[in-house]
């Protein structure tokens, strides 16, 4: 969700700044045309006091299901346990930015090494994830 507040933000800048034909205005629209390529459905919305609340929802392709969704043990869609190496890896930079600063405490690094380290790191994980 995230890098679509981003991608929103970006789209309107070149828009408002007149970069309509811009070539980062088009790899922005072809992006946004993939991502929405598979969706399809209805969506039910109440108008109330200038308020929109969606009632329903239904898609032949929807990603949603129940026993998926559910985080009760008898379901089987999900383990509690897969959570563990999603927050280790989250937690990797965090870890190591606090070890960097504690060598600097210590005098270990110079303030030049400990920057080139934590860029690269960041790339390093940047790469990994996407």
């Amino acid at each position: 969700m995230h890098s679509s507040d981003a991608f929103i933000s970006k789209y309107s800048e070149l828009v408002y700044n007149g970069f309509w034909f811009s070539p980062e205005r088009e790899a922005l629209q072809a992006l946004v045309a993939e991502t929405q390529r598979d969706v399809t459905g209805v969506v039910r919305l109440k108008l109330y006091k200038g308020n929109i609340i969606v009632a329903g929802r239904k898609s032949p392709r929807s990603l949603y299901h129940p026993k998926i969704a559910t985080m009760e043990a008898d379901a089987s869609g999900y383990d509690q346990s897969d959570v563990t190496g999603f927050l280790r890896l989250n937690a990797l930079h965090l870890k190591m930015r606090a070890a960097i600063n504690l060598l600097l405490k210590k005098r270990k690094f110079c303030a030049d090494q400990a920057q080139f380290f934590l860029r690269s790191h960041a790339l390093f994980n940047s790469r990994a994830l996407s």
